[in-house]
């Protein structure tokens, strides 16, 4: 019952702040992040991607509301496993098949040894969708990522990923991962700031930017923009977004 009212009040706050949305790894703002769940760690993520152009061109907004948790008891390797429910304001985009669903394991930055960067692999965009299906429905995409942290600068993350091609494109289907992120506690111990960018010319392609403000230790909010990598001069993923994640952990 507790979780039922956090979950409706959630679903109000987030249709009030925009209107769309991508998948529930834990990541940074569009791209993975080598966070993993540890276990028994649950998270409920609802994420909007509304565009900022109304032009007919413009793309979909997308909404998703998705559970992520840690399912390995270990302390050094971390695994989670996560479902979505995403959908479109097309109403056409894998409107069959709206059900994703992603994994990813890693260990944390010097599990091993002083100074081992923190290391991930996983894969999202996992999805029921058949040769007859929207191609788009299924990227299931594979990637991997390190990353470390340091003073002052923050944490500097880079890896590489590929997906299916019939959703991506034949030699459009893989690409870089890159991100930097930060705690600010200089301004505050709840704010946190990230840009992350996915490689590629395909609908996945895209720099982004924003900050997260942690209201209690349990909920959060991020808010910020996705610019979508241009193809052949077309903008595969379609005009700029404007983001809005929620963020409650248990």
């Amino acid at each position: 019952m507790k979780l039922a009212k956090i979950m409706a009040m959630a679903a109000v706050l987030v249709t009030l702040a925009s209107g769309s949305a991508m998948a529930t790894f834990t990541g940074q703002i569009w791209i993975p992040s080598t966070d993993v769940k540890g276990f028994k760690e649950v998270n409920v993520s609802i994420d909007n991607y509304a565009r900022f152009s109304s032009q007919a061109n413009a793309g979909a907004n997308y909404f998703d509301i998705g559970v992520t948790a840690g399912i390995l008891p270990l302390e050094k390797f971390k695994l989670e496993v996560g479902v979505d429910y995403l959908t479109d304001g097309l109403g056409a985009s894998g409107a069959q098949h709206p059900i994703y669903f992603n994994f990813k394991g890693g260990v944390t930055e010097d599990a091993f040894f002083k100074g081992m960067p923190a290391v991930a692999a996983g894969m999202f965009g996992i999805n029921t969708a058949t040769a007859g299906d929207v191609p788009s429905s299924s990227t299931n995409v594979v990637y991997g990522l390190i990353a470390k942290t340091f003073p002052v600068i923050g944490r500097i993350s880079v890896g590489g990923y590929n997906g299916a091609e019939r959703a991506l494109g034949p030699k459009t289907n893989n690409g870089l991962l890159a991100s930097w992120d930060r705690a600010m506690p200089e301004i505050s111990d709840k704010l946190w700031l990230a840009v992350d960018y996915q490689g590629g010319r395909n609908s996945l392609g895209a720099f982004s930017v924003g900050g997260s403000w942690a209201f209690t230790p349990v909920v959060s909010l991020l808010v910020g923009a996705n610019v979508y990598n241009p193809a052949q001069e077309v903008l595969i993923g379609g005009k700029p977004t404007f983001t809005t994640q929620l963020d409650i952990n248990f």
